[in-house]
């Protein structure tokens, strides 16, 4: 296509970064800047005490946790692919960044810190960001409950004055030696701390509005100036400058290294992927580029490492303050990491005036933050209790790295139970005619070889078995030994007969790698015309507004059509149906659901009530009647009646004098062919007996005492009744009971639950006609 004047014009005159492409960046920064500013001083408030104490918690310099701060916001909010979270020092690696300076010093923590950033910018540049959400999620909030715990243990005993242990089983054992010590001073201050912080989301909006840890590290290290002037504060000498110090290579296990660097680099990549998509969830904006992200991370800890800040990471807590304060842009989180930069550089003193025991009053709450009860109710409510519970375990008395693995081991350990463990079951016949069931569900692999042989072996000899397979996977090991145990019980005069319900074929396991099958769809409608997305389905075959139903054809088109064609082709040309299925109109009757029967195996009569007329009474029954018998020869003729039904409610109505529903004259001449049922109901039909002592109500009493009297009509037909006469239809009445989606059988003389799982509704002894 040849470029209009316009399109010339700006090719000849806006080359890549000519004076266009600069303004198109400039104008949104500055359309931004005046939501990102705003956002960016509340970050940095945030920020501000929240690095102060992380660095204390790591045995760090106080002055790594800023240097941190500030090249997170600085450096990974420029490069990186979350357009509005906020990175910094983290929490979630203090455990391991103490491990670290106790075991190799802290200008080696630096090195091992900038190399796992090497690794994290090589992890971004393969492209596998998303591989890295992998991760049991269970696994996670069990890791940060963990550290969460740590940071407890570790920091109660500097609110108490002394010097924490380097593990927790010796901090908890120093516990009541440091309670029996404390230092007056520091325990108040740092319980005030707490006191305000747990108190501070109940205090007015207006004053809410300062950052509750701001405001708690500011006024309570006011206080502690006149009041408490000896307690033991954050000491360091000169500004953020002059903290500045470059790595050196760490000396002694180089393989001990290797692990700190692989293990740094995956859980500082984990955390920031995962606050990342769960800030996406707050905001409407761009969403995150994952791969993007992991390049600025890498490239903030590589820079962080090498100027001896602490590892840098997504921040779930300073990301979800920078979007509530309405941030638009990476402008703000960049921003924030500038106000920590000033204010490191000209008011370094200040920091120096905070008592130790004030940020362990803060990490205390950060802690206790980290322990989700709402994760604890999550992961028994879906079985993973154990999992959560195990890895928090380890996480603490380990270490970081040994308990997330062994959290992962354990997760992937109940993926495969729950995955390639099937459902085996054994149901005994609820009445002598009955078989014996056995119902398989789920994936059959040699997993379950010897659940299926305890099962199958529990059955006894010499009964009619039915196998319901209901499989997603069946390999040739299950096939073989379901097999083996089929021809040995079938040898020993049994019978056994296997039903496929499932994806997978049974047969396919025979000469084929197993596989798993397409799901395959039961081709019901829905129960409306929305989709789950809740769009409406007549606005999805076009433009123009469609009905419910073409959407429905299109649907058939689509994932249907091509599984049916197999079952119909030798129908083209004749049908062969075995039954005559006179049913209500009533939509919620599907015969051929109910029946599990497929295209031509039910000849269909329906209208208003099931009713069967007498010879000459309605054309169109008598002639359906007649063409089922003498044209297709069926050999069985069903009347089913359902619950709730309408026609059933209007001859009630009409017979107490309620009058007729104003349906015309028409229904009420219809309504006729069912007003015996009535008269049979209130002269105490069996099987108005049978239903009132099963526990139907009077309403579902007339539809099946309806079913009995059709029943009798079908005798006295002059084309039906000879043929019943004489052996060659059987006729059968049915119920539907909607709320149940259970079937019942009716006879002239009661009713029996089909429901092979259920104990019979009433049992008569009368067979089916």
């Amino acid at each position: 296509m040849t470029p209009g004047p316009a399109t010339t014009t700006a090719s000849n005159h806006s080359p890549p970064g000519g004076r266009r492409e600069r303004a198109n960046r400039i104008r949104p920064f500055l359309s931004n800047l005046g939501a990102d500013v705003p956002a960016s001083l509340v970050v940095f408030l945030v920020a501000l005490p929240l690095s102060l104490g992380i660095a204390a918690a790591s045995g760090a310099p106080i002055m790594a946790g800023l240097i941190a701060a500030a090249i997170g916001g600085i450096v990974a909010g420029s490069l990186g692919g979350a357009p509005l979270q906020v990175s910094g020092p983290a929490a979630g690696l203090t455990v391991i960044v103490a491990g670290l300076v106790q075991e190799f010093g802290w200008q080696a923590t630096c090195a091992i810190t900038a190399a796992a950033g090497v690794v994290q910018l090589l992890l971004g540049v393969s492209r596998v960001g998303r591989a890295a959400l992998a991760v049991s999620p269970v696994v996670v909030k069990a890791m940060l409950a963990g550290i969460g715990v740590t940071i407890m243990v570790q920091q109660i005993h500097v609110l108490l004055g002394s010097g924490p242990a380097g593990s927790a089983i010796e901090n908890l054992a120093n516990l009541p030696a440091a309670i029996t010590n404390v230092e007056i001073h520091a325990a108040l201050l740092g319980l005030t701390v707490v006191i305000i912080l747990v108190a501070w989301k109940h205090l007015p909006a207006a004053v809410r509005k300062i950052p509750g840890p701001l405001a708690a590290v500011a006024a309570v290290t006011a206080l502690s100036v006149p009041l408490a002037p000896a307690v033991e504060r954050i000491s360091f000498s000169g500004s953020i400058l002059d903290a500045v110090a470059l790595p050196a290579l760490p000396e002694g296990n180089w393989r001990a290294i290797a692990f700190a660097v692989l293990s740094m680099a995956l859980i500082a990549s984990i955390e920031s992927l995962l606050s990342a998509v769960a800030v996406d969830k707050m905001h409407s904006g761009p969403r995150t580029n994952l791969n993007k992200e992991l390049m600025g991370q890498g490239t903030a800890n590589i820079l962080s490492g090498a100027l001896g800040g602490l590892p840098v990471t997504g921040v779930i807590v300073r990301s979800a303050t920078n979007v509530e304060a309405g941030a638009k842009s990476r402008t703000s989180a960049i921003l924030h990491g500038v106000w920590i930069l000033i204010f490191s550089a000209l008011f370094a003193g200040i920091i120096q005036l905070i008592p130790l025991s004030v940020l362990a009053g803060l990490l205390l709450v950060i802690g206790a933050k980290l322990i989700k009860v709402a994760d604890i109710r999550t992961s028994r409510r879906t079985g993973d209790l154990l999992i959560y519970v195990v890895t928090l375990f380890c996480v603490v008395f380990l270490n970081l790295l040994e308990g997330v693995l062994i959290g992962l081991a354990l997760a992937a350990a109940s993926v495969l139970w729950r995955v390639l463990r099937a459902a085996i079951r054994v149901h005994e016949p609820v009445s002598p005619s009955s078989a014996w069931r056995v119902t398989i569900a789920g994936s059959c692999s040699f997993f379950a070889l010897p659940r299926l042989n305890r099962v199958l072996h529990s059955v006894p000899a010499g009964n009619n078995v039915v196998i319901e397979l209901n499989a997603d996977y069946v390999d040739h090991a299950f096939r073989e030994s379901l097999v083996a145990w089929r021809d040995q019980y079938r040898a020993a005069g049994g019978s056994v007969e296997v039903e496929e319900h499932g994806n997978t074929l049974f047969q396919d396991a025979e000469h084929r790698a197993p596989q798993r099958q397409e799901a395959r769809e039961l081709p019901l409608p829905p129960r409306n015309s929305r989709t789950a997305d809740g769009e409406d389905a007549s606005s999805q075959l076009g433009s123009e507004r469609t009905p419910a139903v073409l959407a429905g054809i299109s649907k058939y088109h689509r994932r249907f059509a091509d599984q049916v064609r197999p079952l119909v082709e030798d129908l083209a040309e004749q049908q062969h149906p075995d039954t005559l299925f006179v049913a209500c109109v009533d939509s919620r009757v599907n015969p051929n659901l109910i029946t599990s029967s497929g295209p031509g195996d039910l000849l269909t009569l329906r209208n208003i009530g099931n009713v069967v007329c007498h010879d000459g009474q309605d054309a169109s029954i008598d002639s359906a009647l007649s063409f089922a018998v003498k044209g297709l020869e069926v050999n069985t003729i069903v009347v089913c009646g359902h619950s709730n039904c309408g026609a059933m409610k209007a001859v009630i109505a009409d017979a107490e004098g309620a009058g007729n529903p104003g349906l015309g004259t028409g229904f009420d001449a219809w309504l006729e062919h069912a007003r015996p049922s009535y008269l049979e109901l209130m002269a105490d039909h069996p099987v108005a007996r049978a239903a009132a002592e099963a526990g139907y109500c009077r309403l579902d009493q007339l539809g099946m005492v309806n079913v009995a009297v059709q029943l009798s009509k079908l005798d006295n037909h002059p084309v039906v009744g000879p043929a019943i006469a004489a052996g060659q239809v059987q006729a059968t009445g049915l119920f539907y009971d909607i709320a149940t989606a259970r079937v019942v059988l009716v006879t002239p003389h009661g009713i029996e639950s089909l429901d092979p799982a259920q104990a019979p509704v009433q049992a008569t002894g009368a067979a089916a006609r």
